[in-house]
C-alpha cells in the first residue's frame, strides 16, 4: 500500500473518531436516521467474535423445548413439571405456549415500543442517564460506558416496581406506552409467578403450589417472590448494512431469575447448545423463558443459566421485549439450603443486586463473566 493511500486511510479513520465518535453514545437508530451505508468500525467485532451466517455454517432454525402452559394447570401437571425440569437442566430455555396473556396486551406492548423508537432522538433523549437504578432508562449497546466495540442495539428500561413509583417516570410519549406497559408488566409478573411456583414444585421444594405456604421457609421465599424486581426491556435491532461484522447483543447469561422474553417474527435470537450457535426459531404468541444467573445460583447449580445472543438482519428492524424477574433488589440470592448435601455441595456464594451493579460499573460484561465471579472454588 502506498504512503499516500496508508495516509488517507488513518486520516479516514481519525475523522471517524473525532466526527462521530459522540453519535456513537445517540445509539443506532440515530446512526441509521442519518443513512449510514457501512457499519462503523466502532460496532465492528474481531474477527474471531463476528457472528456466522446460518446458511454458511449450514445450521438451520432450532426448536426449543415447548411447555404447555395449560398443561401446567391442569391434570398432566406431573408430566409438565417433567417437561419442564428437563428443559431448564439441558437447554436453560423453552417456549411457553398458552400463556393465557392477551393478544392484544402483547400487540400493543410492541406497537407502543415501536412507536418510541420512532420518536425523534430529541424526545428519545430526555431519557438517557447513566444511572443504573433509573426508573427509565434510554441507552444503547450492552454497556455504553464500558463495551470497547458497541452492539447494534438500542434500548429503553422501564422499571417496574413498584408500579405507582416509577409510573410517573415513564415516558409520556408515545401516549400509549404508559397503560400499554402497566397492562404489560402486571401480565407477565403473574404469568412470573405461576411458572416460578412450577419451577419450585419441579426442584422438590414445594409439593404442590398450593402447599408452599404450609412448608417450612417455602412460604418465605414466595412472598420475596411477589415483591421481587421486575425490568422491561424494549429492545430495537434496526436493519445493518453489514450484519455479519457485528452483533445486537453480545454473548452473556441473564442476571436474574427468569427472563420472559416476547420475539416479534423477525429471527435473531441465537443460544448456545452443545458448543454451536443456534438459531431460535419464533413460536406465534409464546413467550421463550430462560433460566438466570440468581435461578441457579438458587438451584445451586441443578438449572443453567445459558449464553445467547442477536443476530441482526441486513433488510428489516427487529423489535423484543424482555421482562426480567428477580428477587427483591435489597434480598440476597444464595443456593437453598435443601438442595445442598453431602453429594451436591454449595457450589456459589451469596449475592445481591447490589454486588451485580457494582460488577458491571467497573467490568465489560462477557459471557458469564459475572456468575463465574460468584463461583466457590
Amino acid at each position: 500500500m502506498s504512503p499516500a493511500i496508508v495516509l488517507e486511510v488513518q486520516t479516514h479513520y481519525k475523522e471517524e473518531e473525532l466526527l462521530e465518535s459522540p453519535e456513537f453514545q445517540k445509539g443506532v437508530k440515530h446512526l441509521c436516521e442519518r443513512g449510514i451505508t457501512k457499519v462503523p468500525r466502532k460496532y465492528i467485532l474481531p474477527a474471531f467474535d463476528r457472528p456466522i451466517s446460518p446458511k454458511k455454517d449450514g445450521a438451520t432454525n432450532f426448536k426449543l423445548p415447548i411447555i404447555d402452559f395449560a398443561q401446567l394447570q391442569g391434570p398432566d401437571r406431573i408430566h409438565a413439571l417433567k417437561s419442564l425440569s428437563k428443559a431448564c437442566e439441558e437447554y436453560g430455555f423453552f417456549q411457553l405456549i398458552n400463556h393465557g396473556i392477551a393478544r392484544q396486551s402483547i400487540l400493543d406492548m410492541i406497537e407502543a415500543g415501536r412507536k418510541f423508537f420512532e420518536l425523534s432522538f430529541e424526545e428519545r433523549s430526555k431519557y438517557m442517564s447513566k444511572d443504573m437504578r433509573a426508573p427509565v432508562r434510554y441507552g444503547t449497546s450492552f454497556n455504553q460506558n464500558k463495551d470497547r466495540v458497541f452492539c447494534w442495539r438500542d434500548f429503553l428500561k422501564l422499571d417496574c416496581h413498584p408500579l405507582s413509583d416509577v409510573l410517573p417516570y415513564w415516558p409520556s410519549s408515545p401516549t400509549e406506552l404508559r397503560q400499554a406497559a402497566v397492562n404489560y408488566s402486571k401480565e407477565t409478573k403473574f404469568l412470573y409467578l405461576m411458572v416460578v411456583g412450577a419451577i419450585l414444585e419441579s426442584l422438590g421444594l414445594a409439593e404442590t403450589t398450593k402447599d408452599i405456604d404450609e412448608n417450612d421457609g417455602d412460604d418465605h421465599i414466595i412472598k420475596e417472590f411477589q415483591d421481587g424486581s421486575q425490568l422491561l426491556v424494549v429492545n430495537c435491532y434496526p436493519s445493518c448494512p453489514e450484519p455479519d461484522l457485528t452483533l445486537g447483543i453480545p454473548p452473556h447469561s441473564d442476571y436474574g431469575f427468569l427472563t420472559l422474553l416476547l420475539q416479534d417474527e423477525v429471527t435473531g435470537l441465537q443460544i448456545q447448545h452443545e458448543g454451536r450457535w443456534v438459531t431460535v426459531e419464533p413460536i406465534p404468541n409464546s413467550f421463550v423463558i430462560n433460566v438466570g444467573d440468581h435461578l441457579e445460583i438458587f438451584s445451586n447449580g441443578r438449572y443453567k443459566s445459558v449464553l445467547h445472543r442477536v443476530l441482526v438482519n441486513p433488510l428489516r428492524s427487529r423489535i423484543s421485549i424482555a421482562s426480567l424477574h428477580s428477587l427483591p433488589f435489597g434480598s440476597m440470592v444464595r443456593p437453598s439450603p435443601k438442595l445442598i448435601n453431602d453429594a451436591n455441595p454449595r457450589r456459589y456464594k451469596d449475592t445481591d443486586f447490589a454486588s451485580f451493579i457494582e460488577y458491571i460499573a467497573s467490568h465489560e460484561h462477557r459471557s458469564k463473566n459475572f456468575l463465574d465471579s460468584r463461583r466457590l472454588t
